[in-house]
């Protein structure tokens, strides 16, 4: 949330990823003279039999006629998003013997590589081949390794590239056996929409298929995987089969687990089902003007009250006060205050402290700064008899240490001290305790294409920080209500880019949240769904109070298409969600000054 407006964090984040692009470097590894009896045990290498043997991501693959090395096809495979189009082919090797890797390829970042090799995987590339180029890469099979997988691809967001002609020249493999079926199947972290499974590797396996209720329901390469969009308070049976280039497994010992009732975390129970949440300039003035608590109309559910800040950034100390009067003519006395706050909730309202903002950069990196923050805050809830926190932390407040790649098990002091220190909060106030978080996609929705710095460092660490939060504090969590505003184009998951402003933005960035997506293209490292009623949509009140502001019928269109599955436009959701509990709004006071035309339109929408 901002007190004015600024400039987009978009345009250094991307200029960053692109210098980081440019950097990356390939490992060449030079070729091994191949053997008299080296037989070629690649399949398909010259795509003459169309893409048979060979599986593309996101269906990036076709074969061409033109350009060609040879023969009269060739794969053109087309990266896209987040999708950099790999196409893979699993073969039969035999352990211990080296064998040499090579294709002719035409484009830009064009990568050769083989994994599961049991020894040193291995790749090459070239940055530019503007005519066929050859790349050749050799390896050594490890003492066990009985398949290895060759692979393909560009790089993200460049051109299509295109390959033919390649090869595997080394012993040839033994069919040998599928694998036996997986042990040790269970489950562990378990919500209202999803389930956290993991099981013990087979030997020879080079993926895995997870059957739900006795179907095949999604394919890994790991141990463990997060199954989503399930429903709430249901029972599902789990299985596992594992398979390599001999085929496929038994299936294991079933699992079953039950999905939580839900019910939207913390205290969301007790709120409208239908709620809408806005914040109150409490501590500043700016040009909405100040607005008592006492004037807030009986339309909102829920009031944040903007801001409480940190005495420094590393302090965790938290303090708040109202708006002077010097700033503020017309603000309360604290006594009216807090008499005001007893009447919301006297009348079913949530009244609660907002930490951060846009000039608030609060970072819990030490555990004293978590202790103190736990302590401020509490005064602060006590002092005005509060029901709980909103955490909006923006700017530098939250990003991921080099090396912190799992949203899962966060590792970064910034991020788990916070969590520590709300789950500190919700232990001392109970089940009543609300808590509400208001990120900008940048740290949530982002997350599906870049998390942290990358695998190649460069990309700005605070892309996606605040899955982590989000994760670990699921089941606590009463309301999540991200920023659809003052944000760049943000990739959904139909892998198109998408722009604030109108419906269709709104509507892809709710999805995600409501789906689940891979973080950072990661199949294993699903971010689960959330519960639909722990969900709202944030937007500004009106076009003075944010970039991105979004004309009432183009609201309604989005709750219609996430509600009803009407009025949906070009994107197509992964559900429908009756239950989505609202909208949030930056501000009040805003919408006050713009004569309360998002609250009307609200109240008109859901017949409050």
């Amino acid at each position: 949330m901002e007190r004015s407006r600024r400039p987009s964090r978009y345009p250094r984040f991307l200029a960053a990823l692109a210098a980081a692009v440019l950097t990356a470097g390939g490992l060449v590894v030079s070729a091994e003279t191949a053997r008299a009896a080296d037989a070629d045990v690649a399949t398909n290498g010259g795509f003459e039999s169309g893409l048979a043997g060979w599986s593309c991501t996101g269906g990036s693959g076709v074969t061409v006629s033109s350009p060609v090395h040879g023969g009269v096809a060739a794969l053109k495979a087309t990266p896209a998003g987040s999708d950099n189009a790999k196409c893979t082919q699993t073969v039969t090797v035999r352990p211990d013997s080296a064998y040499t890797l090579s294709s002719w390829v035409q484009g830009s970042y064009v990568y050769l590589g083989a994994s599961g090799t049991g020894t040193t995987d291995v790749s090459t590339w070239t940055p530019s081949a503007p005519s066929w180029q050859k790349l050749t890469t050799s390896f050594r099979t490890g003492p066990a390794t009985t398949s290895v997988t060759l692979y393909t691809n560009g790089w993200y967001g460049t051109p299509a590239y295109h390959v033919d002609d390649l090869s595997l020249v080394g012993p040839g493999g033994e069919t040998g056996q599928p694998p036996a079926a997986p042990s040790g199947l269970r489950s562990s972290t378990v919500t209202a929409s999803s389930v956290s499974l993991a099981w013990s590797p087979a030997a020879g396996a080079t993926g895995y298929t997870v059957h739900r209720d006795g179907a095949p329901d999604v394919n890994v390469t790991g141990t463990s995987t997060t199954i989503t969009g399930l429903s709430p308070a249901t029972a599902y049976r789990f299985q596992v089969s594992a398979t390599n280039a001999a085929g496929r497994s038994p299936l294991s010992s079933a699992v079953t687990a039950t999905t939580q009732a839900g019910g939207g975390g913390g205290n969301g129970a007790e709120l409208p089902a239908h709620a809408l949440v806005g914040y109150l300039h409490s501590s500043f003035a700016n040009g909405s003007g100040y607005t008592r608590m006492s004037d807030v109309p009986a339309s909102w559910d829920v009031i944040n009250l903007a801001f409480g800040e940190p005495t420094s950034v590393t302090s965790g100390d938290i303090r708040f006060s109202l708006c002077p009067v010097a700033e503020c003519p017309n603000v309360e006395s604290v006594a009216e205050f807090k008499a005001a706050i007893k009447a919301k909730q006297a009348a079913g309202k949530k009244v609660l402290i907002s930490i951060g903002g846009q000039n608030g950069q609060v970072q819990l990196a030490s555990t004293a700064a978590r202790d103190a923050f736990v302590s401020s805050v509490s005064k602060i809830i006590d002092e005005y008899g509060l029901d709980g926190l909103d955490i909006d932390f923006e700017g530098h407040s939250l990003s991921l240490n080099t090396g912190d790649t799992d949203f899962r098990n966060p590792t970064s002091p910034v991020i788990v001290n916070l969590i520590s220190a709300v789950k500190s909060l919700k232990a001392k106030y109970g089940a009543d305790f609300v808590l509400t978080m208001a990120p900008e996609t940048f740290f949530v929705q982002l997350g599906y294409q870049f998390y942290g710095s990358g695998p190649w460092g460069g990309q700005d660490p605070r892309a996606g920080a605040y899955l982590p939060v989000i994760h670990a504090l699921r089941d606590d969590l009463t309301l999540l209500h991200v920023q659809d505003y003052n944000s760049g184009p943000i990739m959904g998951l139909d892998n198109q880019y998408h722009t604030m402003g109108g419906a269709d933005f709104h509507i892809a960035m709710t999805d995600m949240l409501l789906t689940g997506f891979p973080v950072a293209g990661d199949t294993t490292k699903v971010f689960p769904a959330l519960d639909p009623r722990q969900v709202a949509i944030g937007l500004p009140a009106s076009s003075q109070a944010g970039n991105g502001h979004t004309a009432p019928s183009e609201v309604n269109k989005a709750l219609d298409c996430l509600t009803k599955k009407t009025n949906c436009g070009s994107y197509q959701t992964h559900g429908t969600w009756p239950t989505l509990r609202g909208l949030m709004t930056w501000s009040i006071n805003w919408d006050r000054f713009n004569q309360w035309e998002f609250s009307r339109n609200f109240e008109a929408y859901f017949g409050s």
